[in-house]
C-alpha cells in the first residue's frame, strides 16, 4: 500500500479549510485517510495545527509527499 501526505477539502462553500492527511495513493481526495497531520487555512494563509512528531513519522515510514502538501509545510517554514 503506497501511502501519501495530501490535501483534503473540508469547511464550507466559500471558506475552504484544508486537512495535510496521509492516505493510500488510490484513495479519492476526500475519502478514507489514515491519520491527520496538519489543519490549513488558505484564507488567512496560516497553519492552525501541525502535529510534527506525526509528520516525521510518517515520512520515515515512507510516505510520500505531494507537491501542494509540501509547498503548504515550506510555506509555513516546517520543511
Amino acid at each position: 500500500m503506497a501511502l501519501r501526505i495530501r490535501v483534503s477539502r473540508y469547511g464550507r462553500r466559500h471558506h475552504p479549510i484544508y486537512r495535510l492527511v496521509v492516505a493510500d495513493a488510490k484513495a479519492p481526495r476526500d475519502g478514507k485517510v489514515v491519520d491527520v497531520i496538519a489543519t490549513y487555512d488558505p484564507v488567512n494563509k496560516r497553519l492552525i495545527e501541525v502535529k510534527e512528531e506525526k509528520l516525521k513519522e510518517w515520512l520515515q515510514k515512507g510516505a510520500e509527499i505531494t507537491e501542494r502538501a509540501k509547498a503548504i509545510l515550506k510555506n509555513s517554514k516546517i520543511l
